[in-house]
């Protein structure tokens, strides 16, 4: 899949936060890391997170330990404790092996259940800050469980991953918003918050319901306070926010209005 070109400006290759939702399984994380792969793994331990990686140089490990304790410190202060495993393979095959999935081509990094499995090839094209906002992404779908077996929309499950990831990262919200904005701006509104098939691999507007998804994460926590935003984590929108769910579109709508008009 190819990095839209408003993503591709703002964090050089960002497609993890594309097409990238969480992977369901990974058991707990073996202590006897010799069967992840062939050959001899190297362990970076940081503050409080764990790296393991396979044919990648000691320095990356490093600098990824590094944004794992930043990351974890960034979904801590939101949702709560997180494990911060990150496992760093050599290829993207081998990526795709530890997670069980059938195809990775584009992606930066993926949550299973349990841990963070960078993706060489797209983790790579990433900026500095891309780096960091996709990791703490990925924690966030960790640290949550995702979308709780079906019980948390993918709206809100994406959406907070992103509101978490882009909190602290100093990025304007038209250059986060690169796809969406030029549609605002048209006039061209969503009647409804992005649902499972908005986030398909392929889907045409696939971008945009990224951005759509955290905006309303995003209106949601100034308007109501993050721990109102966190309580509607696998609540609903009537007993969480006082509303119906036509009231949050309404809002939502004008907010994306103020916000990219």
């Amino acid at each position: 899949m190819s990095v839209p070109k408003g993503r591709r400006a703002v964090l050089t290759g960002m497609l993890a936060l594309i097409s990238a939702a969480p992977l369901a399984g990974g058991g707990p994380f073996p202590q006897d890391t010799r069967g992840l792969w062939p050959g001899a793994a190297t362990v970076v331990r940081g503050e409080r997170s764990l790296v393991i990686g396979h044919g990648v140089p000691y320095g990356s490990l490093r600098d990824l330990a590094s944004r794992a304790d930043r990351a974890r410190r960034s979904v801590e202060e939101i949702w709560g404790p997180v494990r911060a495993v990150i496992l760093f393979p050599a290829t993207d095959a081998e990526a795709a092996a530890l997670a069980g999935a059938g195809g990775t081509g584009g992606l930066a990094a993926l949550a299973t259940s349990d841990r963070v499995i960078v993706l060489p090839s797209g983790y790579a094209r990433l900026s500095e800050v891309g780096r960091d906002v996709v990791i703490t992404h990925e924690l966030t779908h960790v640290a949550t469980g995702a979308t709780r077996g079906g019980r948390v929309p993918m709206w809100m499950s994406e959406g907070f991953a992103d509101y978490v990831g882009y909190r602290d990262a100093g990025i304007a919200v038209r250059t986060v918003a690169a796809e969406l904005a030029p549609e605002v701006r048209d006039g061209i509104l969503p009647s409804r918050l992005p649902g499972p098939g908005d986030f398909a691999p392929g889907a045409p507007r696939l971008a945009q319901a990224y951005e759509e998804a955290w905006l309303a994460c995003r209106l949601i926590a100034e308007r109501y306070g993050e721990k109102a935003l966190v309580r509607l984590y696998g609540s609903d929108v009537g007993s969480t926010l006082g509303l119906s769910e036509t009231s949050l579109v309404g809002a939502w709508r004008d907010y994306l209005r103020r916000e990219l008009g």
